[in-house]
């Protein structure tokens, strides 16, 4: 069966599972507002067939929202805070229609007199809770199934350079985006492999292995070969029926969201200016105070235990004090519990790394669940640091950093973080300073107080598994070779 007919099949099998689901939240809203006495209690009790006509209505309008907000989509990965939001915003904006559309089209009518408006709160409520589990388990039951080889789409990828190794590392770490790799072509470079795939061929012969291969996908991860090679790429794989996505040659400069505007009908690319700009910094601010006032009451006895471990394990200082660069690279100095001897900086500040040997026993355990950084939350509660931002580094790390690193004191248009967009894709600690700085102007030009919470729980989430088990392969980004951040380096 093609790929093309599977994901049809997911899409009628989710609209029959969400029109079900509704009909399940309404059913059980009436019964609570039977059991249930608020706001008062009942004057008749209404029979449910009564309400069929309200029932349809409820159906058509939520799946219609859902059909607008893209939720029929079927996406290769998706985040579960986006489509809790975008559930609770498509439900919420289909029950308000289904009662304009009830009151208008039931005008009149007994039914829609004694239709009781607690049920419409109750099945707002369970809608949203039913259709995010029901699209839980329609995920597990898609990745069951594509671990089984149904769904996934064959690809190629076009280019042996530093880009197209991402695109290679991060499709083999990532099999939920559904992606079978079946090699690489270039055709420019010697070899029988690239990055642990065969090379396949040359460009030219695009053509026969879209059909001999039954490729549904081609990227084009080739930015250092020009515009004009990129075209000729493209000309040669639209002889056959596969989609076909370009890795952009702008990554490094450009890494907001794109649109395409126009100019008396000339295209134009218009890219986003940063996002946390005037009123925008208000509301990120309170998020701070109540964030850190929150944690501080809440993970004190937690705070509590760690100091007097600290404590009793080496001697020396509860809290390690280090100057740092925050906001407009203006220095405060961070507050962290101390998890390293007392003498670890007596040669000078070093770059920590994994099984740090300098690192105590409690320092390796605080370290690898992020509880020697709840002091942070002072920072914050003071202003000089948010709860989410790129980490702040020392001077002399930073005077470094910004004579290789393309863009880096950009970083520091916006205050240091305790956790961060780099972060929780797996940028942390002894990894690219390139590449984390890609992810932090991404998140200073997409935020939104929706991704700080993402990057909040998302966070949480990864201590939690990281207790578990061995801390996680990093981003597939960070697998790009050593080479990599010269030549960025040199392109500024």
């Amino acid at each position: 069966m093609s790929t093309q007919r599977i994901r049809t099949i997911y899409t009628i099998s989710l609209v029959i599972l969400d029109a079900f689901l509704i009909a399940v939240a309404f059913v059980l809203a009436y019964r609570l507002r039977i059991v249930i006495d608020w706001p008062e209690p009942l004057a008749t009790t209404v029979p449910l067939s009564a309400y069929s006509g309200l029932l349809m209505v409820q159906i058509i309008s939520i799946v219609v929202a859902l059909f607008f907000y893209r939720l029929y989509y079927i996406p290769r990965a998706v985040s579960r805070v986006d489509q809790f939001y975008y559930v609770f915003a498509a439900v919420s904006i289909g029950t308000l229609l289904a009662v304009a559309l009830t009151t208008f089209l039931f005008k009149g009518d007994r039914v829609i007199l004694d239709y009781p408006r607690a049920m419409i709160i109750y099945a707002w409520v369970i809608t949203i809770v039913l259709l995010v589990l029901g699209r839980a388990l329609h995920q597990m039951v898609r990745a069951a199934l594509r671990n089984r080889g149904w769904g996934k789409d064959r690809l190629i990828v076009v280019g042996t350079g530093d880009m197209a190794y991402a695109v290679i590392q991060r499709i083999l770490h990532s099999p939920y985006l559904g992606y079978e790799l079946m090699g690489v072509v270039n055709g420019l470079d010697n070899g029988k492999e690239f990055g642990g795939m065969p090379i396949l061929g040359s460009p030219e012969d695009l053509p026969v292995l879209i059909e001999q291969l039954g490729i549904n996908e081609v990227i084009i991860a080739m930015p250092e070969k020009g515009h004009r090679e990129t075209v000729r790429v493209i000309s040669y794989c639209e002889r056959g029926r596969v989609s076909i996505k370009i890795f952009p040659d702008v990554f490094q400069f450009v890494t907001s969201q794109a649109s395409i505007d126009e100019l008396g009908g000339l295209p134009l690319l218009s890219v986003r200016d940063y996002a946390l700009r005037g009123y925008l910094l208000i509301f990120k601010r309170l998020m701070d105070l109540l964030g850190a006032a929150f944690g501080l009451v809440l993970l004190s006895p937690l705070m509590m235990l760690i100091a007097m471990a600290i404590k009793l394990e080496s001697p020396g200082p509860v809290f390690f004090v280090q100057e740092r660069m925050g906001l407009d690279a203006k220095p405060f100095r961070m507050i962290k519990f101390r998890s390293m001897r007392r003498d670890a900086e007596r040669n000078g500040p070093g770059w920590t790394t994994d099984n740090d040997p300098r690192q105590t026993r409690l320092g390796t355990f605080i370290r690898k669940i992020e509880a020697d950084e709840l002091p942070n939350l002072i920072n914050v509660l003071l202003g000089e640091m948010s709860l989410v931002g790129p980490r702040p580094e020392q001077a002399h790390y930073v005077e470094q950093f910004r004579q290789t690193v393309p863009r880096y004191m950009d970083r520091h248009q916006e205050k240091g973080g305790m956790t961060g967009w780099a972060q929780v894709n797996g940028l942390r600690g002894d990894t690219s300073i390139a590449e984390r700085t890609k992810y932090d102007l991404w998140y200073m030009e997409n935020w939104s107080i929706l991704l700080d919470l993402k990057i909040i729980l998302r966070t949480i989430w990864q201590i939690i598994e990281r207790k578990s088990r061995k801390e996680p392969l990093p981003d597939a980004l960070d697998e790009i070779r050593p080479s990599d951040t010269t030549s960025l380096s040199s392109q500024d």
